[in-house]
């Protein structure tokens, strides 16, 4: 995506047919300093590098990177090509305000992911920060209190509408467990990289590079790895998860079993039954 900063962590989250995957190289904090990659659709597997990145100086484009598309200095949108193909990058870049959420970059990263939704070339969306040393601090509070108070409901919701995500009282006791998200929401705690994998907030901790981009490369390392997976089967496989996750297992079942009958009619399905027989790669195309 940008070939400005070198972020560090990264993360993922699903949206549509596209799955999101971000990245930074923030302390972990339990009020969106989150910096680790959330792969899946909640809270999930997340990256954490550490180290500090470069405090100056670009990411150069290497083969297969692509060209970045600009829609505002504070997000850039990067294609990547090659092998890359069907992988797309978005970058904050709010240096300014530590990527906080502004009502532009919120309208931006909501235009953004609406055309990558409905893009059918596109298979895996990167978001990564490209500010050294933080991920995302959360809302702008600078311009928050200057919203009236009428404005502020509206906003909250559209940033969740874009990263579904948010919502820390509800997603993190699903991911840690009760007792422990009340004591780190209680006392704004911050978290390293150690201590996030060790209660579950991430997956993995990378020692940073020379770059600065340990996490965005393994969150490009975990993207190639969906790319050859039918969409179709990704995209019910998905929708099982969410639902299941908010019902009993009994139902979280019959999801399961309803979001399978959608793959049995379809192309894909055949494709990767004649391909298991005939000993080669699935060539799947969504349909």
């Amino acid at each position: 995506m940008a070939a400005a900063a070198a972020p560090g962590a990264l993360g993922a989250w699903q949206a549509g047919r596209v799955r999101l995957v971000a990245a930074s190289c923030a302390p972990l904090g339990p009020r969106w300093r989150l910096p680790g990659s959330l792969t899946g659709p909640r809270l999930g597997s997340a990256i954490w590098a550490r180290g500090r990145a470069p405090a100056a100086g670009g990411l150069p484009l290497r083969r297969g990177y692509g060209s970045e598309v600009k829609t505002d200095d504070e997000l850039r949108v990067r294609y990547l090509e090659e092998e890359n193909r069907g992988i797309v990058v978005l970058g904050i870049n709010r240096a300014h305000a530590k990527n906080s959420f502004s009502k532009n970059l919120v309208k931006m990263l909501s235009k953004a992911v609406d055309a990558l939704k409905s893009d059918k070339k596109v298979r895996t969306v990167i978001v990564r920060s490209e500010v050294p040393g933080i991920f995302c601090a959360g809302a702008d509070l600078k311009e928050r209190v200057k919203m009236n108070p009428s404005e502020v409901g509206p906003f909250v919701s559209k940033i969740r509408a874009v990263i579904n995500e948010i919502g820390g009282t509800q997603r993190l006791p699903r991911a840690i467990g009760m007792s422990l998200a009340k004591e780190l929401i209680f006392s704004a705690r911050v978290l390293d990289g150690q201590e996030a994998k060790a209660v579950g907030l991430v997956s993995h901790v990378l020692e940073q590079n020379q770059e600065g981009d340990a996490a965005y490369r393994k969150a490009l390392d975990l993207a190639r790895e969906f790319l050859p997976q039918g969409p179709v089967a990704m995209r019910v496989a998905k929708l099982a998860i969410n639902q299941g996750m908010e019902v009993d297992l009994v139902t979280g079942l019959a999801i399961e079993e309803a979001c399978y009958a959608q793959t049995i009619p379809t192309k894909d399905r055949l494709e990767g039954l004649l391909a298991f027989k005939e000993k080669r790669s699935p060539r799947y195309k969504g349909e």
